[in-house]
C-alpha cells in the first residue's frame, strides 16, 4: 500500500480493509445495536477493538460503513490538522441543512468562510460579556418560579431547557422572546425527530410526498419559519428589539446590520438560517450542560457544598457578572466535568474526501467518519476511573497534562463552535445563581440518554430542591 511520505493521504487502493470492528448480524450488521443504543455501541467498540473501528450497519445494497475515530490524536487529525479532508457531506448533515438551513453549523467552503467572517465580530468576548445581564434575568425568573414546585421536585432537564431557550431567544430577539420561545418549544421536537429519522435511515421517501410524517414536519417548519421571518422583516424595517446590551442591540439586529466590503451582508433567507442554527445550537447544548451539572451535584453533596461555598465567597448577594467567570474556578471545573461525562454533542460526523492514514490504519475516500466525544471523554488512558465524577480533573495542572483533544465538547479546529464563550458564560452565571438559591438532592439517580442532534435525556431528571436563606 503506497503512502505519500509527506502527508497522511493514502494513495493506494482497497484502503481500510484491515480496520477491526464488530461482526454484527449477518444481514443487518450492527444496525439494531446502533438504533437501540448508539452511544453504548460506540463505547463497546472502542473497548473491544481499539481507537479506529469499522462498524457496518444495514442490509446488503444499503449497507453503511462507519469508521469510528476514538483517540484524541485521531480527533485532532479529523477536526484540525487534516480538517480539509473531512467534510460535512453525510446524509445526517444534509437533513439538518434542509430543515434548519445553511447556517454556520451546516455550511461549507466559501459559504462557511463568508458567514464566519460576518458573524465573528458579534461573538467577541467583549460583545458576549454584554449578555450577562440578560442571562441573569432569565435565571432569576426560573429560580422564582421554583417556589411553586409541586412537592419541592423539579425536572432539571425540562427546567434547564426552558431557561436556556428563553435566554438565547431574549439575546437573539429581545422583546420578541415570548412568541419565539413558545413556537420553538412546540416545533423543535417535531422537526428534530424528523431529521433524526431521515438522517439515520438507509433510504427516505421525498420530503414533498404528503405522508403524515412529512406533513407534520412541514407544518412545524412553516410555523417556525413564519415567526422568524416576521421578526426579521421588522428588523429590516428598522424595528429595535430592546434586547441584551444596548437598546436595539439584540443579536438579530446586529446580524441584520453585519456587512463588509468583501462579504456583503446577509439577505433575509440567510438571516433566518443563522437564527435557526443559533436557536438550535445555542439552547440545547447549554441546557444539556446545566442539566447534568445539577444532576451530578445532586448525587455528590460534598462537591455541591464546595461549589456553593465558592459562589457565596465570590458573589455574596450580588448578581454575577461576566468577570466572575475567572473568579469561580471550581464551578467552572464542575461544568467541564459535566461536559466530559455528558457532552452536548456526543457524536460528530464527517465524510472523508481522500484516503487518510489515522494511526495504524487507513480511512478510505468516501467513508463516513464518526468522532465520539462520548467515548473519547471516557478513554481510560486519559481518564482514570472514567465514569467517576471528579471536577479535580480540570485543574490547570491536570488539563496541561492531557492531549488537547482528550476533551472537545465544542469541537475543534477551523470549525470549532463560535459560541463557546457564550455557552460557558451562560452556564457559569446560571449555575452560580441556582446553587446560591437552592440545595439539590437527586430523585432520579440514573438518567437514560440518547444521541439526537444533541445529547438528550430519554427519561426524567428529577431533583428535590430546598430553598436556602440566600438571595
Amino acid at each position: 500500500m503506497a503512502v505519500d511520505a509527506n502527508s497522511n493521504v493514502d494513495t493506494g487502493t482497497g484502503a481500510g480493509t484491515e480496520v477491526p470492528g464488530p461482526a454484527g448480524m449477518p444481514l443487518l450488521g450492527s444496525l439494531l445495536d446502533l438504533r437501540s443504543d448508539s452511544l453504548g455501541t460506540y463505547l463497546r467498540a472502542q473497548h473491544q477493538h481499539g481507537d479506529l473501528v469499522r462498524i457496518t450497519a444495514g442490509p446488503p445494497g444499503m449497507r453503511a460503513e462507519l469508521y469510528c475515530v476514538f483517540s484524541p490524536a485521531g480527533a485532532q487529525q479529523v477536526l484540525a490538522s487534516d480538517a480539509a479532508r473531512f467534510r460535512k457531506d453525510n446524509r445526517f448533515y444534509q437533513e439538518v441543512r434542509e430543515s434548519f438551513g445553511n447556517g454556520l453549523l451546516t455550511s461549507q467552503d466559501e459559504d462557511y468562510l463568508r458567514q464566519r467572517r460576518l458573524v465573528q465580530p458579534l461573538f467577541t468576548r467583549r460583545r458576549v460579556d454584554g449578555y450577562a445581564e440578560a442571562i441573569a434575568a432569565e435565571t432569576r425568573s426560573v429560580i422564582d418560579a421554583w417556589g411553586d414546585a409541586l412537592d419541592g421536585v423539579v425536572d432539571v432537564s425540562d427546567e434547564m431547557a426552558h431557561l436556556a431557550l428563553r435566554a438565547v431567544a431574549r439575546i437573539l430577539f429581545g422583546t420578541d422572546v415570548e412568541a419565539t420561545a413558545d413556537v420553538v418549544t412546540a416545533c423543535f421536537p417535531v422537526i428534530t425527530e424528523y431529521v433524526l429519522r431521515r438522517g439515520y435511515s438507509p433510504a427516505n421517501i421525498p420530503r414533498h410526498w404528503p405522508t403524515p410524517g412529512n406533513r407534520r414536519a412541514a407544518a412545524a417548519l412553516d410555523e417556525l419559519y413564519g415567526v422568524c421571518d416576521r421578526i426579521i422583516a421588522e428588523r429590516r424595517r428598522g424595528g429595535a428589539g430592546a434586547g441584551a446590551g444596548a437598546p436595539g442591540e439584540d443579536l438579530l439586529t446586529l446580524l441584520a446590520a453585519a456587512k463588509s466590503s468583501d462579504d456583503g451582508e446577509f439577505d433575509a433567507s440567510e438571516l433566518r438560517d443563522q437564527v435557526l442554527i443559533f436557536l438550535l445550537a445555542g439552547h440545547e447544548t447549554t441546557a444539556t450542560s446545566l442539566c447534568f451539572a445539577l444532576h451530578l451535584l445532586s448525587l455528590h453533596p460534598e462537591q455541591q457544598d464546595r461549589a456553593r461555598a465558592e459562589v457565596s465567597r465570590v458573589l455574596g448577594d450580588r448578581t454575577p457578572e461576566a468577570a466572575d467567570l475567572e473568579r469561580l474556578p471550581y464551578l467552572t471545573q464542575v461544568l467541564k466535568e459535566a461536559m466530559r461525562l455528558y457532552p452536548a454533542a456526543p457524536v460528530i460526523g464527517r465524510k472523508a474526501v481522500a484516503a487518510t492514514r489515522i494511526g495504524e490504519h487507513t480511512v478510505p475516500a468516501g467513508a463516513d467518519v464518526i468522532l465520539a466525544p462520548w467515548v473519547t471523554h471516557r478513554h481510560p488512558v486519559y481518564w482514570p476511573d472514567p465514569d467517576r465524577f471528579d471536577p479535580e480533573r480540570f485543574t490547570p495542572e491536570a488539563e496541561a497534562g492531557r492531549p488537547r483533544y482528550a476533551w472537545f465538547p465544542f469541537g475543534g479546529g477551523p470549525r470549532a463552535c463560535i459560541g463557546q464563550h457564550f455557552s460557558m458564560l451562560e452556564s457559569v452565571i446560571a449555575l452560580a445563581m441556582i446553587l446560591r438559591a437552592y440545595e439539590f438532592e437527586a430523585v432520579d439517580t440514573e438518567i437514560p440518554v440518547g444521541a439526537g442532534i444533541t445529547l438528550r435525556t430519554t427519561g426524567p431528571a428529577r431533583c428535590r430542591i430546598r430553598r436556602l436563606d440566600t438571595p
